[in-house]
Protein backbone atom coordinates (compact mmCIF):
# COMPACT_ATOMS: atom_id res chain seq x y z
CA UNK A 1 0.00 0.00 0.00
CA UNK A 2 1.06 3.49 -0.54
CA UNK A 3 2.05 5.67 1.87
CA UNK A 4 0.48 9.26 1.91
CA UNK A 5 3.36 11.65 2.59
CA UNK A 6 3.40 14.12 5.84
CA UNK A 7 1.24 16.90 4.31
CA UNK A 8 2.98 20.05 6.82
CA UNK A 9 1.18 23.27 8.03
CA UNK A 10 3.37 25.95 7.61
CA UNK A 11 3.00 29.68 8.38
CA UNK A 12 4.79 32.18 6.57
CA UNK A 13 4.78 35.66 7.87
CA UNK A 14 6.00 38.39 5.96
CA UNK A 15 4.52 41.26 4.69
CA UNK A 16 2.72 40.58 0.83
CA UNK A 17 3.45 44.54 -0.01
CA UNK A 18 7.48 44.38 -0.11
CA UNK A 19 9.40 43.64 -3.12
CA UNK A 20 11.65 41.71 -0.96
CA UNK A 21 8.89 39.66 1.31
CA UNK A 22 7.61 38.95 -2.13
CA UNK A 23 10.93 37.58 -3.52
CA UNK A 24 11.29 35.48 -0.26
CA UNK A 25 8.18 33.66 -0.56
CA UNK A 26 8.62 33.03 -4.27
CA UNK A 27 11.79 31.40 -3.24
CA UNK A 28 9.90 29.30 -0.69
CA UNK A 29 7.77 28.65 -3.42
CA UNK A 30 10.60 27.29 -5.71
CA UNK A 31 12.11 25.23 -2.94
CA UNK A 32 8.35 22.94 -2.47
CA UNK A 33 8.18 22.59 -6.26
CA UNK A 34 11.69 21.05 -6.70
CA UNK A 35 11.48 18.72 -3.80
CA UNK A 36 9.11 16.49 -2.38
CA UNK A 37 8.08 18.65 0.39
CA UNK A 38 4.08 18.54 0.79
CA UNK A 39 3.44 22.16 2.89
CA UNK A 40 -0.07 23.78 3.22
CA UNK A 41 1.17 27.32 3.47
CA UNK A 42 -0.96 29.93 5.76
CA UNK A 43 -0.01 33.64 4.90
CA UNK A 44 -1.39 36.96 5.08
CA UNK A 45 -0.35 40.34 2.77
CA UNK A 46 0.78 41.58 5.88
CA UNK A 47 1.93 38.97 8.39
CA UNK A 48 1.25 41.71 11.88
CA UNK A 49 -2.25 40.77 11.38
CA UNK A 50 -1.41 37.53 12.36
CA UNK A 51 0.80 37.85 15.20
CA UNK A 52 -1.66 38.35 18.50
CA UNK A 53 -2.27 34.41 19.37
CA UNK A 54 0.70 32.81 17.08
CA UNK A 55 1.43 30.83 19.79
CA UNK A 56 -1.96 28.94 19.72
CA UNK A 57 -1.50 28.08 16.15
CA UNK A 58 -1.69 24.38 16.09
CA UNK A 59 0.67 24.33 12.83
CA UNK A 60 4.24 22.42 12.69
CA UNK A 61 6.76 25.08 11.52
CA UNK A 62 6.76 29.39 10.56
CA UNK A 63 9.37 31.04 8.16
CA UNK A 64 9.29 34.73 9.78
CA UNK A 65 10.55 38.18 9.06
CA UNK A 66 12.37 38.91 11.73
CA UNK A 67 13.34 42.56 10.60
CA UNK A 68 10.12 43.52 12.65
CA UNK A 69 10.70 43.14 16.24
CA UNK A 70 7.04 42.60 16.83
CA UNK A 71 7.64 39.23 15.36
CA UNK A 72 10.73 38.35 16.96
CA UNK A 73 8.82 39.55 20.48
CA UNK A 74 6.10 37.41 19.48
CA UNK A 75 7.62 34.40 18.44
CA UNK A 76 9.42 33.60 21.50
CA UNK A 77 6.42 32.21 22.86
CA UNK A 78 6.13 29.62 20.11
CA UNK A 79 7.01 25.94 20.73
CA UNK A 80 7.59 25.06 16.98
CA UNK A 81 10.34 25.01 14.45
CA UNK A 82 11.14 28.37 13.31
CA UNK A 83 12.99 29.94 10.90
CA UNK A 84 14.08 33.52 11.25
CA UNK A 85 14.32 35.80 7.76
CA UNK A 86 16.38 38.98 7.59
CA UNK A 87 19.17 41.65 7.67
CA UNK A 88 22.64 40.75 9.09
CA UNK A 89 24.19 42.50 12.05
CA UNK A 90 27.72 43.99 12.85
CA UNK A 91 27.43 42.67 16.35
CA UNK A 92 26.36 39.31 16.64
CA UNK A 93 24.43 40.01 19.89
CA UNK A 94 22.05 41.20 17.70
CA UNK A 95 20.86 37.75 16.30
CA UNK A 96 18.21 36.17 18.19
CA UNK A 97 19.57 33.56 20.02
CA UNK A 98 18.89 29.91 18.80
CA UNK A 99 16.74 30.53 15.85
CA UNK A 100 18.33 29.72 12.65
CA UNK A 101 18.93 32.75 10.68
CA UNK A 102 19.21 33.20 7.01
CA UNK A 103 20.18 36.73 6.06
CA UNK A 104 20.73 39.18 3.63
CA UNK A 105 24.41 40.27 4.14
CA UNK A 106 23.78 43.99 4.50
CA UNK A 107 27.88 44.57 4.54
CA UNK A 108 28.18 43.39 0.99
CA UNK A 109 24.83 44.69 -0.30
CA UNK A 110 26.72 48.65 0.27
CA UNK A 111 29.81 47.58 -0.98
CA UNK A 112 28.58 46.20 -4.50
CA UNK A 113 27.24 50.06 -4.64
CA UNK A 114 29.81 51.44 -3.33
CA UNK A 115 32.17 49.39 -6.06
CA UNK A 116 30.36 50.35 -8.74
CA UNK A 117 29.97 54.44 -7.87
CA UNK A 118 33.75 53.78 -7.55
CA UNK A 119 33.70 52.39 -10.82
CA UNK A 120 31.58 55.32 -12.47
CA UNK A 121 34.37 57.35 -11.60
CA UNK A 122 33.07 59.41 -8.44
CA UNK A 123 35.08 60.35 -5.71
CA UNK A 124 32.72 61.72 -3.03
CA UNK A 125 29.54 59.59 -1.43
CA UNK A 126 26.30 59.93 0.09
CA UNK A 127 24.31 57.42 2.03
CA UNK A 128 20.28 58.23 1.88
CA UNK A 129 18.85 56.26 4.71
CA UNK A 130 15.61 56.08 7.27
CA UNK A 131 14.97 57.32 10.48
CA UNK A 132 15.77 55.52 13.35
CA UNK A 133 13.50 53.06 14.75
CA UNK A 134 13.35 49.74 15.71
CA UNK A 135 11.41 48.57 12.51
CA UNK A 136 14.47 50.53 10.74
CA UNK A 137 17.53 48.05 12.22
CA UNK A 138 18.15 46.86 8.18
CA UNK A 139 18.51 50.51 7.24
CA UNK A 140 20.57 51.07 10.11
CA UNK A 141 23.30 48.15 9.10
CA UNK A 142 23.53 49.17 5.98
CA UNK A 143 23.86 53.05 7.77
CA UNK A 144 27.20 51.13 9.62
CA UNK A 145 28.84 49.35 5.96
CA UNK A 146 28.67 52.66 4.41
CA UNK A 147 30.11 54.66 7.25
CA UNK A 148 32.83 51.19 7.61
CA UNK A 149 33.61 51.67 3.85
CA UNK A 150 34.32 55.54 4.53
CA UNK A 151 36.26 54.87 7.08
CA UNK A 152 38.46 52.41 5.43
CA UNK A 153 39.18 54.12 2.28
CA UNK A 154 39.58 57.24 4.33
CA UNK A 155 36.99 59.56 3.00
CA UNK A 156 34.20 61.84 4.97
CA UNK A 157 30.59 60.24 3.21
CA UNK A 158 27.44 61.91 4.40
CA UNK A 159 24.28 60.09 6.11
CA UNK A 160 21.23 61.55 5.79
CA UNK A 161 18.02 60.03 7.14
CA UNK A 162 15.38 62.59 6.76
CA UNK A 163 11.83 61.29 7.99
CA UNK A 164 8.93 58.81 7.54
CA UNK A 165 6.87 60.09 4.78
CA UNK A 166 2.91 60.49 4.62
CA UNK A 167 0.14 62.49 2.33
CA UNK A 168 0.40 65.75 4.82
CA UNK A 169 4.36 66.01 5.13
CA UNK A 170 5.14 65.58 1.12
CA UNK A 171 5.66 68.41 0.23
CA UNK A 172 7.60 69.65 3.34
CA UNK A 173 9.69 66.21 2.85
CA UNK A 174 10.82 67.21 -0.78
CA UNK A 175 12.01 70.63 0.42
CA UNK A 176 14.15 69.27 3.01
CA UNK A 177 15.64 66.66 0.06
CA UNK A 178 16.20 69.15 -2.12
CA UNK A 179 18.26 71.61 0.26
CA UNK A 180 20.30 68.28 1.63
CA UNK A 181 21.46 67.51 -1.89
CA UNK A 182 22.49 71.62 -2.77
CA UNK A 183 24.43 70.98 0.37
CA UNK A 184 26.22 68.39 -1.48
CA UNK A 185 29.48 68.58 -3.45
CA UNK A 186 28.84 67.68 -6.98
CA UNK A 187 28.95 65.30 -8.66
CA UNK A 188 28.59 63.20 -5.86
CA UNK A 189 27.73 58.90 -5.72
CA UNK A 190 24.18 58.67 -3.46
CA UNK A 191 23.73 54.99 -2.15
CA UNK A 192 19.98 54.87 -0.59
CA UNK A 193 19.57 52.20 1.81
CA UNK A 194 16.22 50.66 -0.43
CA UNK A 195 14.52 51.47 -4.35
CA UNK A 196 11.55 52.86 -2.46
CA UNK A 197 14.11 55.58 -0.79
CA UNK A 198 16.25 56.34 -4.18
CA UNK A 199 13.19 57.02 -6.00
CA UNK A 200 12.08 59.74 -3.29
CA UNK A 201 15.62 61.12 -4.08
CA UNK A 202 15.42 60.72 -7.27
CA UNK A 203 12.15 62.91 -7.98
CA UNK A 204 13.44 65.62 -5.78
CA UNK A 205 16.60 65.85 -7.89
CA UNK A 206 14.37 66.21 -11.14
CA UNK A 207 12.11 69.02 -9.10
CA UNK A 208 15.29 70.89 -8.40
CA UNK A 209 16.78 70.32 -11.95
CA UNK A 210 20.17 68.37 -10.33
CA UNK A 211 21.45 66.49 -13.00
CA UNK A 212 21.04 62.26 -12.67
CA UNK A 213 23.70 60.73 -12.99
CA UNK A 214 26.05 63.75 -14.00
CA UNK A 215 25.92 65.61 -10.87
CA UNK A 216 24.19 63.03 -8.55
CA UNK A 217 24.91 59.01 -9.33
CA UNK A 218 21.70 57.49 -7.34
CA UNK A 219 22.00 53.91 -6.66
CA UNK A 220 19.65 51.80 -4.30
CA UNK A 221 19.04 48.19 -2.95
CA UNK A 222 15.73 45.82 -4.40
CA UNK A 223 15.65 45.78 -7.59
CA UNK A 224 11.71 46.57 -7.27
CA UNK A 225 10.37 46.71 -11.12
CA UNK A 226 7.47 49.07 -9.76
CA UNK A 227 10.33 51.61 -8.45
CA UNK A 228 11.99 51.59 -12.20
CA UNK A 229 7.97 52.37 -13.97
CA UNK A 230 7.60 55.37 -11.48
CA UNK A 231 10.96 57.11 -12.16
CA UNK A 232 10.97 59.46 -15.25
CA UNK A 233 14.84 58.48 -15.10
CA UNK A 234 15.67 54.35 -14.87
CA UNK A 235 17.08 53.32 -11.67
CA UNK A 236 20.08 51.62 -10.83
CA UNK A 237 19.95 49.15 -7.92
CA UNK A 238 21.72 46.06 -6.17
CA UNK A 239 20.18 42.73 -6.41
CA UNK A 240 19.56 40.99 -3.24
CA UNK A 241 19.37 37.36 -2.87
CA UNK A 242 16.42 37.18 -1.78
CA UNK A 243 14.90 33.97 -3.79
CA UNK A 244 18.18 32.02 -2.35
CA UNK A 245 17.24 33.53 0.85
CA UNK A 246 13.57 31.67 0.79
CA UNK A 247 14.88 28.49 -0.99
CA UNK A 248 17.63 28.56 2.23
CA UNK A 249 14.91 29.27 4.99
CA UNK A 250 12.55 26.49 3.19
CA UNK A 251 15.35 23.91 3.10
CA UNK A 252 16.26 24.60 7.17
CA UNK A 253 12.98 24.08 8.40
CA UNK A 254 12.38 21.09 5.88
CA UNK A 255 14.96 19.45 8.00
CA UNK A 256 14.23 20.87 11.33
CA UNK A 257 10.52 19.05 10.80
CA UNK A 258 12.65 16.12 10.33
CA UNK A 259 14.21 15.84 13.38
CA UNK A 260 17.04 18.16 12.69
CA UNK A 261 18.54 20.55 15.70
CA UNK A 262 20.14 23.44 13.94
CA UNK A 263 20.01 25.83 17.11
CA UNK A 264 22.26 29.01 16.17
CA UNK A 265 23.08 28.24 12.31
CA UNK A 266 22.98 31.23 10.51
CA UNK A 267 23.42 31.73 7.29
CA UNK A 268 24.60 35.06 5.21
CA UNK A 269 23.10 35.33 1.37
CA UNK A 270 25.08 37.84 -0.86
CA UNK A 271 23.75 39.96 -3.26
CA UNK A 272 23.00 38.42 -6.53
CA UNK A 273 24.38 41.28 -8.12
CA UNK A 274 23.20 44.52 -9.74
CA UNK A 275 21.12 46.06 -11.91
CA UNK A 276 22.53 49.06 -13.73
CA UNK A 277 20.48 51.60 -15.09
CA UNK A 278 20.94 55.38 -16.52
CA UNK A 279 20.77 56.88 -12.62
CA UNK A 280 24.25 55.83 -12.13
CA UNK A 281 25.79 55.82 -14.95
CA UNK A 282 27.95 58.79 -14.58
CA UNK A 283 29.85 60.24 -17.31
CA UNK A 284 32.65 63.03 -15.93
CA UNK A 285 30.91 66.01 -18.14
CA UNK A 286 32.95 69.27 -18.22
CA UNK A 287 30.25 71.31 -20.12
CA UNK A 288 27.34 72.84 -18.43
CA UNK A 289 25.32 72.54 -21.85
CA UNK A 290 26.07 69.18 -22.38
CA UNK A 291 25.12 68.23 -18.80
CA UNK A 292 21.90 69.92 -19.18
CA UNK A 293 21.24 67.97 -22.49
CA UNK A 294 21.45 64.30 -20.87
CA UNK A 295 19.27 65.42 -17.88
CA UNK A 296 16.77 66.30 -20.39
CA UNK A 297 17.49 63.45 -22.40
CA UNK A 298 17.12 60.71 -19.60
CA UNK A 299 13.66 62.34 -18.93
CA UNK A 300 12.36 62.17 -21.78
CA UNK A 301 13.61 60.14 -25.13
CA UNK A 302 11.41 57.37 -24.57
CA UNK A 303 8.84 60.00 -25.27
CA UNK A 304 9.69 60.79 -28.98
CA UNK A 305 12.37 63.92 -28.74
CA UNK A 306 14.32 65.25 -31.11
CA UNK A 307 17.42 66.99 -31.21
CA UNK A 308 15.86 70.50 -31.66
CA UNK A 309 13.46 69.76 -28.51
CA UNK A 310 16.75 69.21 -26.78
CA UNK A 311 18.59 72.52 -27.88
CA UNK A 312 15.57 74.75 -27.34
CA UNK A 313 15.54 73.13 -23.17
CA UNK A 314 19.39 73.88 -23.39
CA UNK A 315 18.97 77.26 -25.04
CA UNK A 316 21.25 77.05 -27.94
CA UNK A 317 20.67 76.18 -31.08
CA UNK A 318 21.24 72.95 -32.85
CA UNK A 319 24.60 73.65 -34.19
CA UNK A 320 26.33 74.31 -31.31
CA UNK A 321 24.55 71.66 -29.05
CA UNK A 322 25.84 69.32 -31.63
CA UNK A 323 29.47 70.70 -31.61
CA UNK A 324 29.38 70.31 -27.69
CA UNK A 325 28.12 67.38 -28.13
CA UNK A 326 30.56 65.68 -30.49
CA UNK A 327 33.71 67.24 -28.64
CA UNK A 328 32.80 65.99 -25.16
CA UNK A 329 30.98 62.79 -26.10
CA UNK A 330 32.81 62.02 -29.43
CA UNK A 331 28.44 61.03 -30.84
CA UNK A 332 25.46 63.58 -31.86
CA UNK A 333 22.76 64.50 -29.94
CA UNK A 334 20.96 62.36 -31.99
CA UNK A 335 23.04 59.26 -31.03
CA UNK A 336 22.38 59.92 -27.48
CA UNK A 337 18.63 59.86 -27.36
CA UNK A 338 18.88 56.51 -29.41
CA UNK A 339 21.04 55.04 -26.97
CA UNK A 340 19.10 55.98 -24.62
CA UNK A 341 16.10 53.92 -25.87
CA UNK A 342 18.03 51.02 -27.18
CA UNK A 343 19.29 50.61 -23.66
CA UNK A 344 15.69 50.92 -21.93
CA UNK A 345 14.43 48.43 -24.75
CA UNK A 346 17.32 45.84 -23.67
CA UNK A 347 16.38 46.32 -20.17
CA UNK A 348 12.69 45.62 -21.05
CA UNK A 349 13.21 42.69 -23.08
CA UNK A 350 15.27 41.28 -20.90
CA UNK A 351 12.83 41.73 -17.50
CA UNK A 352 10.76 38.88 -16.75
CA UNK A 353 7.59 41.42 -15.76
CA UNK A 354 7.65 42.44 -19.33
CA UNK A 355 7.93 38.89 -21.10
CA UNK A 356 4.17 39.11 -21.66
CA UNK A 357 4.19 42.49 -24.11
CA UNK A 358 5.43 42.47 -27.64
CA UNK A 359 7.72 43.61 -29.59
CA UNK A 360 5.70 45.91 -31.03
CA UNK A 361 4.73 47.57 -27.33
CA UNK A 362 8.10 47.80 -26.42
CA UNK A 363 8.98 49.69 -29.28
CA UNK A 364 6.13 52.09 -28.49
CA UNK A 365 7.46 52.52 -24.92
CA UNK A 366 10.61 52.80 -25.68
CA UNK A 367 10.04 55.97 -28.24
CA UNK A 368 10.95 53.99 -31.50
CA UNK A 369 8.41 55.64 -34.06
CA UNK A 370 7.65 51.94 -35.32
CA UNK A 371 8.73 48.59 -34.93
CA UNK A 372 10.59 48.14 -37.97
CA UNK A 373 12.94 51.51 -36.69
CA UNK A 374 13.78 49.25 -33.50
CA UNK A 375 14.50 46.07 -35.22
CA UNK A 376 17.00 48.06 -37.82
CA UNK A 377 18.75 49.97 -34.60
CA UNK A 378 19.11 46.35 -32.73
CA UNK A 379 20.27 44.45 -36.39
CA UNK A 380 23.14 47.76 -36.92
CA UNK A 381 23.90 48.14 -33.26
CA UNK A 382 23.78 44.51 -31.66
CA UNK A 383 23.98 42.52 -35.12
CA UNK A 384 20.43 40.57 -33.51
CA UNK A 385 16.64 41.27 -33.65
CA UNK A 386 15.04 42.43 -30.51
CA UNK A 387 13.28 39.00 -30.09
CA UNK A 388 17.16 37.43 -30.51
CA UNK A 389 17.81 39.58 -28.18
CA UNK A 390 15.58 38.58 -25.43
CA UNK A 391 16.08 34.55 -26.27
CA UNK A 392 19.67 34.97 -26.24
CA UNK A 393 19.40 36.63 -22.24
CA UNK A 394 16.99 34.27 -21.03
CA UNK A 395 19.20 31.20 -22.44
CA UNK A 396 22.17 32.84 -20.37
CA UNK A 397 19.82 32.92 -17.68
CA UNK A 398 18.66 29.71 -17.37
CA UNK A 399 22.30 28.76 -17.66
CA UNK A 400 23.58 30.47 -15.05
CA UNK A 401 20.42 29.29 -12.72
CA UNK A 402 22.23 25.78 -13.82
CA UNK A 403 25.70 26.41 -12.62
CA UNK A 404 23.88 27.45 -9.30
Amino acid sequence: MTRIPTVHRIALLFNGNKIFDRDIIAGIGEYLSSTRASWDLFLEEDFRCRLQGIERWQGHGIIADFDDPAACEALSRVSLPVVAVGGSYADDGDYPQDTPYVATDNFKLVKLAYDHLIEAGLQRFACFSLPQAAVNRWAQEREKAFEHLMWRDGMQGEIYRGVGTSAPSWDTTVEQQIAWLRTLPKPIGIIAVSDARARQLLQACLCAGIAVPEQVALIGIDNDPLARILTRVPLSSVIQGTREMGRTAAHLLHQMLHGARLLGTRILVPPAGINVLASSRHEALNHPHVMQAMHFIRQYACQGIKTEQVADYVGVSRSSLEWYFRRELGRSVHDEILRFKLDVAKDMLQNKEHEQRSVAEIAVSCGFTSVQYMHAVFKRELGCTPREYQDRQLQNEAAQQSLN
